[in-house]
């Protein structure tokens, strides 16, 4: 896919623009923090936008070189290798240039679930949100618990946490749906296999101005929280409940002490499951698009396997298997996983614009 050249000197110049814009010292506020965005956007495709125009007039130069009996087997060498390197940088500069989804950017919820499987799926869910952690930990995030309901075997019945960092909802996203494991439980003296699974959602966390929430849509309920938690369980009324009427999405928070923290923490929640079921009617509007999409993030669809006794991954939506589990497990292992999906959802996006 060829990029023309004047798309290429529109890209340099609006990449001046706003470097000249960023070093005048003028910008203040959120005209600083709109074109910092504009700018952190841009500079990767600026980037690889110059070297294909570097490489484009290379060529041209070396063509004319070739008339000359002195020069032309020094031309020929190195047209031969810039023509070679040029379709790869080509390529390379169209998925820059493809459609990013705003959300990419943002911080992202991550909520593990144990699905079927009772303990053991409890036990996998921990498994799961360890993998997570030591990713971001990798990718220089962080990892902050909102709400977690542990099991009494170890591991999570559920679990929520905020991921923060740079492109964090770019690189998890592909992480939703329902994650299976085969192994034989510790409980299970037979030495029989067992299949568990968890479900893994990934939803963008909304900054104040993307997602409006007003008092007069909300439904707040304070009662007394129930189960583990201390001696401040059953003695006082600090857990919430949040209803948003308009979308009927309800939220419960009760690990704090403090009815005042439950409610802030549920709100955080209430505020990122708003935001995302308004992404989904918004990319329902748009279905053509989402179907070059590696996976619909359908929390109901099954796309991983662990299988713990051959210790191999098998991500079902790309075809991938690793026989690296303890390193995917450890953190290391998923990154290249990521990587995959991520290149396959960019190869599949190329090829629908270019049909």
């Amino acid at each position: 896919m060829q990029i023309p050249a004047e798309r290429l000197d529109q890209i340099a110049h609006r990449f001046a623009e706003l470097e000249a814009r960023m070093a005048s010292g003028t910008l203040e506020g959120e005209a600083f923090v709109q074109a910092s965005r504009d700018y952190a956007e841009l500079e990767p495709v600026a980037k690889v936008a110059a070297d294909v125009k570097s490489m484009r007039e290379e060529i041209a130069g070396l063509e004319e070189m070739l008339g000359d009996p002195e020069m032309k087997a020094m031309a020929e060498e190195e047209l031969a290798e810039i023509r070679a390197k040029l379709p790869e940088a080509e390529r390379k500069l169209a998925i820059a240039m493809l459609p990013k989804d705003s959300a990419d950017s943002k911080p992202a919820m991550l909520e593990i679930r144990a699905g079927t499987g009772g303990d053991e799926a409890a036990l996998f869910a921990g498994d799961l949100y360890r993998m997570y952690e030591r990713f971001a930990a990798e990718q220089g995030w962080r990892v902050e618990p909102v709400s977690m309901n542990a099991s009494e075997v170890g591991g999570f019945k559920e679990i929520v946490a905020n991921v923060t960092g740079t492109g964090v909802f770019a690189k998890m996203k592909f992480e939703s749906g329902v994650h299976r494991v085969q192994r034989v439980p510790v409980t299970e003296s037979g030495g029989r296999i067992h299949t568990s699974a968890a479900t893994v959602a990934v939803l963008p966390e909304p900054d104040e101005v993307d997602v409006e929430i007003e008092d007069k849509d909300l439904k707040i309920d304070i009662y007394r929280a129930s189960g583990a938690g201390g001696q401040h369980v059953n003695t006082t009324d600090s857990a919430v409940r949040i209803t948003h009427l308009p979308t009927g999405i309800v939220v419960q928070q009760q690990d704090e002490r403090s009815q005042h923290k439950n409610k802030a923490k549920a709100m955080q929640v209430l505020r990122t499951r708003v935001y995302d079921h308004l992404r989904e009617q918004s990319q329902g509007e748009e279905a053509a698009a989402r179907k070059a999409m590696v996976g619909s993030g359908d929390r109901s669809e099954r796309i991983r396997t662990y299988n713990f006794p051959q210790g191999r991954v098998t991500d079902h939506r790309i075809g991938l298997t690793l026989h690296k589990l303890d390193e995917v497990l450890a953190g290391p292992g998923l990154g290249e996983l990521v990587d995959a999906l991520i290149a396959e959802d960019e190869a599949k996006r190329l090829a629908a614009m270019t049909e």
